[in-house]
């Protein structure tokens, strides 16, 4: 869209020829800053400008196309930011409150400049296997995040691997898959198991998801991988503490191709990349 920038003072109709009509709008120069020549054609090089006056006023048309590229390189920038801001914090267990913050900053930075997210237009961006590479959660400790769950540290023999979501658009199939390392006494080997906390998930709103859970299913990997899945039956609403009522939203506040940002229903900010 053109920008319009009022000139002062007013141009004086004594720099029109005294043949043009007081109604037609005619070219004349740009009257901007004084720049030495080499600023000039640099700032020209970049901004492509087209310039057309009127009586008093002059307007600024940027090409077809230059502002969109603009926009979508500050994006990139952005993006990159929030992806170094969570690096090396280890899905953000390791986040101090200066990293929580900083990492809150960047990602309200690339929200703010890519827009809201229309997942009801394009659903489709968020097929696939996600791999979870910050929560801000995870640096309450505790491998529920803001919800109950295991401690992490010497407490209980628990370590914490990779973490990913596998979302179908068809089925609607949401599914939480988390890989951990359980402890064992010496001398047996710690045992590698992957959970897969299965959700079905709706839209509520244009970017707004309810995932509701249905089961937990237990799988042995690495030595005993030849051992059968177990199923871990669910608990029945009734004895499901207030805080943990299987079900949950969120909002999706970003999203590309490989990079997909969200914000829980209690805070959460977490970061994604396509796996």
């Amino acid at each position: 869209m053109a920008s319009l920038l009022h000139s002062t003072p007013p141009l004086s109709h004594n720099q029109y020829s005294s043949s043009s009509s007081p109604h037609s709008c005619q070219s004349f120069p740009c009257h901007l800053p004084a720049r030495s020549k080499k600023s000039t054609q640099s700032y020209d090089s970049k901004r492509s400008l087209v310039c057309q006056s009127g009586v008093d006023e002059v307007t600024f048309i940027e090409p077809p196309g230059s502002s969109k590229e603009d926009k979508a390189q500050l994006i990139a920038s952005l993006k990159l930011k929030l992806l170094s801001a969570v690096s090396g914090l280890n899905r953000g267990l390791a986040a101090s409150e200066d990293d929580l913050k900083k990492a809150d900053e960047a990602a309200k930075e690339l929200e703010s400049c890519a827009g809201a997210v229309d997942l009801a237009a394009d659903l489709d961006k968020l097929q696939g296997r996600w791999k979870l590479i910050y929560s801000s959660a995870f640096s309450s400790r505790t491998l529920g995040g803001s919800r109950p769950g295991p401690p992490t540290g010497r407490l209980l023999p628990i370590t914490l691997g990779q973490v990913f979501q596998r979302i179908d658009v068809l089925s609607k199939d949401f599914d939480n898959i988390v890989e951990l390392e359980l402890g064992a006494p010496w001398p047996l080997p710690p045992v590698e198991v992957t959970a897969t906390l299965a959700h079905k998930f709706e839209l509520t709103g244009t970017s707004t998801i309810k995932i509701t859970f249905e089961k937990t299913t237990v799988k042995t990997t690495g030595n005993l991988s030849q051992l059968p899945p177990l199923e871990v039956p669910r608990i029945p609403d009734q004895f499901r503490p207030p805080s943990n009522t299987g079900s949950g939203d969120f909002e999706v506040t970003y999203i590309d191709s490989d990079t997909r940002v969200t914000r829980g229903d209690r805070g959460e900010l977490r970061v994604f990349v396509v796996s």
